[in-house]
């Protein structure tokens, strides 16, 4: 009877999982898609623990231990979402996905040395021994990339790439090796194989550190969504390990939903998913990388007044935001500049490209935070053919997803790629702290268009101005 009752609450977590996920795919229903998962979770940690209680061996002496470990790992998680601030849920997203991968790769270990692996014989232990593989090199992996990727993100370590000489043939030299070792480890004896496992995870954390030295700042988001799937499939692979549905289910719906997310990021970036993992694309923010030039002309610098007198001038009127607006905490502001100027009848929307940010998702996330209306928020590709029409677009904190040298410059390091056709738009304002290049390092000739003013300064400070003359 109870073990029925676990059976049909892991299923019943599933399934709110993926209702979570339905939930999370559009900003209207994103609350409530959270509030399933948070719900899902719930469930799940209550059947544990009521398949904890029927295990009258283990059972007490693992709830001795998991109770303190889960009130500690709550308080911190608690204390940790409420200091964080939105510039930095990137680096938080990054440094929780290495933790998945470090649970993975304890329970392959913890999974192996189990005395009751020794009772496997035949097929059954030759599955087992794979999953174990498996978990402890893609946990070892997620483990380190993440950590470093941690690192880039909050600026701790150069997010310029770190390129070795033949980096290419030394990834499917560990590659090849690990494959060598696996095959050993299902092979031999207990201390032998042992032996193995240890340098299998020892070669994946080494191949987590080199894949993500290699990427540059640029392509961060898609390394952390990238990430949040090995992730997923080190959880799924644990939960083979240790005989858990859910934790399968759970796993391979994070594993296939940050894939899927980061195509559709590349896509986004008219990138290939290769390209980004193994290219090394990107430089430190300001530097100037291969390909692309200098660009020449003069800029045009406004004022906080001259650009208030603009918008109360404009019908149609276009917010851009950007990481620098995460920086700045622009997005109050900005939307009490929304409200200002839609009381008086203006037409004002939101674009926003799906790389925006460090994180995917980014400034949708803090304009729900600051209560702009969802309704008038609008994806690159809903609004780019609108942009004629516009009579002032506002750059607030954004540079590469609005560079013209994407479509216009075949030799630039972002070539291709999709972007925000600002430079469309009848009159462009853009808001900076200085003129140095974006996190991809590419310089934006749209400053130095005739139809663009640059307003320069913390965006929060420079808006606020803005917003004081428009009463």
């Amino acid at each position: 009877m109870t073990t029925g009752i676990v059976t049909t609450a892991y299923l019943v977590s599933g399934i709110l999982f993926v209702m979570s996920l339905g939930g999370l795919s559009k900003q209207e229903s994103a609350r409530k898609g959270n509030l399933y998962g948070i719900i899902g979770m719930a469930f799940a940690i209550i059947a544990t623990f009521i398949k904890l209680s029927l295990d009258k061996d283990a059972g007490e002496i693992n709830l001795q231990f998991l109770a303190p470990l889960m009130i500690g790992g709550a308080l911190i998680g608690t204390i940790l979402a409420k200091r964080v601030e939105m510039t930095s849920m990137p680096e938080l997203v990054a440094i929780l996905n290495s933790f998945g991968g470090a649970a993975a790769l304890l329970v392959g270990l913890s999974t192996f040395l189990d005395p009751s692996n020794a009772q496997l014989i035949g097929s059954e232990k030759l599955i087992h021994d794979i999953e174990i593989l498996l978990g402890v090199f893609v946990g070892g992996v997620t483990f380190t990339g993440s950590v470093i990727a941690f690192g880039k993100l909050r600026g701790s370590l150069s997010g310029k790439p770190f390129l070795l000489r033949g980096r290419h043939m030394l990834n499917l030299g560990m590659l090849g090796s690990s494959i060598w070792l696996g095959s050993q480890f299902l092979n031999q004896g207990h201390d032998q194989a042992w032996l193995s496992l240890l340098i299998v995870m020892a070669i994946s954390l080494v191949l987590g550190i080199h894949l993500i030295v290699a990427i540059g700042g640029a392509d961060m988001p898609v390394v952390v969504s990238m990430l949040n799937s090995y992730s997923g499939w080190a959880a799924a692979a644990a939960g083979f390990m240790l005989k858990n549905d859910l934790l399968i289910i759970t796993g391979a719906l994070v594993g296939s939903s940050g894939a899927i997310l980061s195509y559709i990021m590349c896509k986004a970036m008219n990138r290939s998913l290769a390209n980004v993992i193994f290219g090394g694309f990107g430089t430190s923010s300001g530097s100037s990388p291969g390909g692309g030039g200098e660009v020449e002309g003069t800029i045009t610098e406004t004022t906080a007044d001259q650009v208030a007198e603009e918008l109360r001038e404009a019908k149609e009127v276009m917010i851009v935001p950007g990481y620098g607006m995460a920086v700045a905490q622009a997005q109050h502001v900005v939307k009490d500049i929304t409200e200002t100027l839609r009381a008086k009848d203006v037409n004002v929307r939101f674009a926003i490209h799906p790389v925006a940010g460090r994180l995917p998702g980014h400034m949708n996330v803090l304009l729900a935070e600051a209560n702009v209306p969802y309704d008038i928020v609008f994806e690159m590709d809903e609004i780019n053919d609108d942009l004629p029409e516009v009579d002032l677009l506002l750059v607030v904190g954004a540079n590469d997803i609005v560079n013209p040298s994407a479509l216009e410059d075949s030799s630039s390091p972002i070539a291709g790629m999709p972007v925000i056709e600002a430079w469309n738009a009848k009159s462009v304002v853009a808001l900076k702290r200085s003129m140095a290049a974006g996190y991809s390092g590419v310089e934006n000739p749209l400053y130095f268009k005739d139809n663009t003013d640059m307003l320069f300064g913390d965006a929060k400070d420079t808006l606020s101005a803005v917003f004081s003359k428009l009463g």
